[in-house]
């Protein structure tokens, strides 16, 4: 024991850091819990106190919430912001997973919709280091005070919503930040306008909006799922894994961090889905675009023949589906003739019979495009075969023509 003393008094001395006006917000949970009555059961429900404190005047936020999840935490660190007038250059949190996904010597990663909060309000995040509550001292003492000055003081209150306990959690605050200091003159409210409200940088026109991440792979017919709603990526990305930020009214798919697709949310019925023609393929392209409309406007860019094909099909089918789909058939050969071959053989058909048919118009395609291959075949031979030298006659050699 004694030679401890003496290392503890070597190596365990304490810094005593001069906190800069406006530098630091530091945030956590009360370890104390408060509580509300169920109106059905009776029974208590637990309720946590959020407390966030500025180190330099000691000027303190605190708020109870129902729980300590992420959207929880954001919204308890814009209430605070709102609270204190202005945001501070550094926030700095506990290790929890709200605020960090890995801390340790070498790599700092955030979670995801923390980091974008703090980014929003100009903030760095600079988290206490693991067992160490000295580098955030001022807010561990203002968590031991409040847990007795407010949430002891309120033991004894029955709450029936979380929006009451709060207001008696508001008065206790402001009789927390204007209790006179007991070494100082002053108070923390007094020291905070005096002291270190001017330096707080300008609050942004709205708070900041949560948003929620996620990751998910992209399924074989090339969506995300999120609530149930189906929201379509570009197929090259089947089976990667993306990153989903999810808002209220915006949803964004990000691969390696280049977003590569947004929606509008959907809500209501489950099973909804959006899909962007552009994240379609080819083939699926040309089966979801099958209407007459659709149709009818495709043979117009082929040609006068041509419409008058489709029209015939539209008109004579049984059904529209089996229109459409030799309509389908008919529009799939653009990938192996020209729009002149397909008009060509269209035209040819028709002058041969009135009812036309697709199997007919692919026959055609099929002779045209190869005696168009023997006819280019034929004119290149004679091309060939004329293409002799200049040859001299009798008389260059002294002799005589005849």
């Amino acid at each position: 024991m004694r030679h401890y003393s003496h290392y503890a008094d070597k190596y365990k001395a304490t810094l005593r850091i001069r906190r800069k006006p406006g530098e630091i917000m530091e945030v956590d949970w009360a370890v104390s819990t408060a509580f509300i009555i169920d109106r059905d059961t009776g029974e208590k429900v637990k309720a946590y106190v959020f407390v966030a404190t500025l180190p330099c005047s000691q000027f303190s936020f605190a708020e109870a919430s129902l729980f300590m999840d992420s959207h929880s935490w954001i919204t308890l660190h814009n209430n605070a912001y709102k609270y204190f007038g202005g945001t501070t250059q550094i926030v700095v949190p506990d290790n929890l997973k709200t605020s960090v996904t890995k801390h340790t010597t070498r790599e700092l990663i955030l979670n995801p919709a923390y980091k974008e909060m703090a980014d929003y309000y100009n903030t760095v995040v600079m988290p206490a280091r693991v067992r160490t509550p000295k580098d955030k001292a001022s807010v561990e003492g203002s968590v031991g005070v409040i847990s007795t000055w407010i949430i002891a003081a309120l033991r004894n209150m029955h709450c029936l919503t979380i929006d009451e306990l709060n207001e008696e959690v508001r008065k206790k605050l402001d009789e927390f930040n204007k209790r006179p200091f007991t070494r100082k003159k002053g108070s923390r409210l007094s020291a905070f306008e005096e002291e270190e409200k001017f330096a707080l940088s300008p609050l942004p026109a709205a708070p900041y909006k949560m948003s929620e991440w996620k990751k998910t792979t992209v399924a074989p017919d090339y969506h995300v799922s999120f609530d149930s709603m189906f929201y379509s990526v570009p197929y090259e990305y089947i089976n990667r894994e993306v990153e989903v930020r999810v808002s209220d009214n915006l949803i964004e798919i990000f691969f390696n961090h280049m977003r590569i697709a947004s929606h509008k949310r959907l809500y209501g019925k489950f099973g909804q889905t959006t899909t962007l023609p552009d994240h379609m393929p080819d083939n699926h392209k040309l089966f979801v675009d099958q209407t007459p409309e659709a149709a009818v406007e495709w043979a117009e860019n082929i040609g006068e023949s041509t419409l008058s094909v489709i029209r015939y099909l539209l008109d004579t089918s049984q059904t529209e589906k089996l229109a459409l789909q030799s309509i389908f058939s008919l529009k799939k050969f653009e990938r192996r003739y020209s729009k002149y071959e397909i008009e060509r053989a269209c035209k040819m058909v028709l002058s041969m019979t009135k009812r036309p048919t697709v199997k007919s118009i692919q026959t055609l395609l099929k002779t045209n495009k190869k005696n168009d291959a023997e006819q280019e075949l034929k004119r290149k031979t004679e091309i060939n075969q004329n293409n002799y030298g200049f040859t001299r006659g009798a008389s260059y050699y002294g002799g005589t023509d005849k």
